[in-house]
């Protein structure tokens, strides 16, 4: 695999083009993007800088990609990396900086001269800023090393671009355009400045286990397709991707002893896990509990099915964990996962569940040592990946794979997870004689804090990038314990979710859909002007301010010197009597104050009508059914907001909606 250029020196040629000269190997072909035209071009290898081009401030570690605005293009270039350690010899890093630099020479990244140009590059700015992106030059981070390994051969002269797996090559949207031109034109091979990302997680220890040294590796990809927030996207869509999808592989390595930094035994694990394959939603409506929405669409079975046999072609055998509670609101869900995982029939699919709150109650989670039990039998057939230097073909293959969902995919399945790939390391590290087989793998002290700390670091990232805040229950990832302190940490971490899933993800969905081509913007700013505008009805703009001022009024009436107190109580009551009716007036309207995303509005979602099952209509203004609200109240702000003159450009006034496959 031909490895990408590590470390780029950057020239500005007054505002004629920018200039990639590779730090290293001397002589390399130069990247030059002249600004104008859009042209990307390799120049002679021999180029000379023009006298007239700058030396750019910073180095370039890698370019991000290339996204278009409503008023420019922008390369977006790694200004600075950690280094998070050494994956079989090769640096895996993380990009911590990022640098904009505009095409348009007359468009300025400070002071944007339109406020749709300043909020979209706001959203591009919050997504580098919160991501976890992880890439290496000469390793291929987005594939498990078993599918390496099967590949290696066909691997050899073929760049890192067309050899990354599409669902975790989180930045190949922005790299459309140098991947087009590599395509279309040999003779401008770009591959060695495409640097494939992925958003997940990377972490890494070195423990010693009866004097033999063992290096664990725990890293996450998580896939770009149907990427969002926790209750913006739930479920399938019609191509049968799933949201909150993460492959996990769990990399155990056995170094020589005279040879530390060369493998003697490479042992890997994967998992999976991903939302329920069901249209479903959960309508945030300011209530704790939002409301379930299951749509049974005409092509349900076929999305169900198609998601299955993809993930069975990729993985081979699939064990299904179902950890949603079979009662309460949870158990519409748990009843369509099972319906139409039967009416998929697809063959290699066996399916588990399991009831994580019922079976574990009082803090008692160690019985999920009872999953284990049930699941045994499969994870000893479906086996491991295992590699011995010495041996020409692997001892043994992973021909299976776990696949655990909960509601939100993070906290109940990050503790069913932990576990099972604790069970199988106990496995390997038996067969790779590094433990003998009457050990328990818990008794030895230095790998057992290993690998909760891995486990525990690892959900939470996962969970920040969907939920807005860590994972729950970590304690017992961290500890083996479930404590009081930590039920108390959930309730914070609960709390923090509700505020930001409610009041800020709106924001954080428009992000993953611009960057990872979702949404795609059209030149000019008035196309996009429902970004910057609040159209809904005056009155529901209003009461919040009204709620603010009556608070600051009570507050004010606490302070400042008293007449009498006849005079207070109609003061207190009065602004008391505020405060109550606009609360109430606000959780009867709560769907109307929920931040939604706007680049691709859920009003299909909201709005639905057909068959299926809905919990209620909360926060809809006075228990009116979504499909019969009259126009201007309850949430058809969002539909006449991006509503435009002629129906027919709408999809091109509000940008295409597509993935780069």
């Amino acid at each position: 695999m031909k490895p990408v250029h590590e470390r780029l020196n950057l020239y500005t040629n007054n505002d004629e083009s920018y200039i990639f000269v590779p730090a290293e190997p001397l002589g390399a072909t130069p990247l030059v993007v002249h600004r104008h035209s859009g042209d990307i071009v390799l120049d002679a290898p021999n180029f000379t800088i023009p006298s007239s081009a700058k030396r750019y401030k910073k180095t370039i570690y890698g370019i991000f990609g290339l996204i278009s605005l409503s008023q420019s293009e922008y390369l977006i270039v790694v200004t600075d990396r950690q280094v998070r350690g050494h994956l079989l010899g090769h640096p895996i890093y993380r990009a911590v900086d990022f640098d904009i630099l505009p095409l348009d020479p007359g468009v300025s990244i400070s002071k944007p001269s339109h406020p749709v140009e300043t909020h979209l590059l706001a959203l591009v700015r919050s997504h580098l800023s919160s991501g976890h992106f992880l890439y290496s030059y000469e390793f291929d981070i987005t594939r498990r090393l078993q599918a390496q390994y099967v590949a290696k051969e066909n691997d050899v002269d073929k760049a890192m671009w067309e050899t990354a797996d599409d669902r975790f090559f989180w930045n190949k949207f922005l790299h459309s355009r140098f991947m087009d031109i590599s395509i279309s034109d040999l003779k401008n091979d770009l591959g060695p400045y495409i640097l494939p990302m992925i958003n997940g997680t990377f972490d890494t220890r070195t423990v010693m286990v009866n004097s033999q040294k063992l290096q664990l590796y725990l890293i996450s990809r998580r896939s770009r397709f149907r990427a969002g927030t926790r209750y913006f996207r739930r479920g399938i869509d019609h191509d049968g991707h799933v949201a909150n999808f993460n492959e996990t592989e769990q990399i155990a390595i056995v170094p020589y002893h005279a040879d530390p930094n060369e493998a003697a035994t490479t042992l890997s694990f994967v998992q999976i896990r991903g939302s329920v394959p069901v249209f479903w939603a959960e309508i945030n409506n300011l209530q704790y509990k939002p409301d379930l929405q299951i749509m049974d669409l005409q092509d349900s079975v076929d999305a169900a099915r198609r998601h299955l046999k993809e993930q069975v072609s990729l993985y081979g055998d699939q064990n299904l964990v179902n950890l949603i509670d079979q009662k309460g609101h949870e158990k519409p869900v748990k009843e369509a996962y099972e319906r139409y995982v039967e009416k998929a029939n697809v063959p290699q699919v066996k399916y588990q569940y399991f009831d994580f709150h019922n079976e574990c109650k009082h803090m008692r989670w160690d019985r999920i040592s009872l999953l284990i039990d049930r699941l045994s039998d499969g994870l000893l057939q479906d086996g491991y990946f295992h590699i011995s230097a010495k041996d020409q073909e692997p001892l043994k293959w992973q021909l299976g794979v776990v696949r655990t969902n909960c509601m939100d995919n993070l906290d109940r399945t990050n503790v069913a997870q932990a576990a099972i790939a604790r069970w199988v390391l106990d496995l390997q590290l038996k067969a790779a004689g590094v433990v003998a087989e009457k050990d328990v793998l818990d008794q030895h002290e230095e790998i057992d804090v290993a690998l909760r700390e891995m486990w525990s670091d690892h959900a939470d990232l996962i969970s920040k990038a969907y939920a807005g805040s860590g994972a729950l229950k970590t304690d017992f990832t961290r500890t083996g314990k479930r404590t009081r302190q930590g039920a108390f940490d959930d309730f914070k971490k609960s709390a923090f979710r509700y505020i930001r899933n409610n009041y800020f993800d709106g924001a954080r969905q428009d992000a993953y859909d611009l960057m990872t081509g979702a949404w795609i913007s059209r030149k000019g700013p008035s196309s996009a002007l429902f970004l910057i505008t609040d159209t809904r009805p005056l009155i529901l703009r209003a009461v919040p301010y009204i709620l603010s001022f009556s608070l600051f009024m009570i507050l004010a009436g606490l302070t400042l010197p008293r007449t009498s107190d006849y005079s207070l109580v109609y003061y207190f009551t009065l602004w008391f009597t505020l405060v109550v009716l606009s609360t109430i007036f606000i959780l009867i309207h709560g769907i109307d104050y929920v931040s939604w995303p706007r680049l691709i509005p859920l009003t299909g979602v909201i709005h639905y009508n057909g068959p299926g099952f809905r919990s209620g209509y909360h926060g809809t203004g006075f228990g009116l059914d979504f499909g019969k609200l009259k126009s201007g109240a309850n949430a058809q702000w969002m539909t006449r907001g991006i509503r435009r003159v002629d129906k027919q450009i709408e999809e091109i006034e509000l940008g295409s909606k597509r993935h780069v496959d």
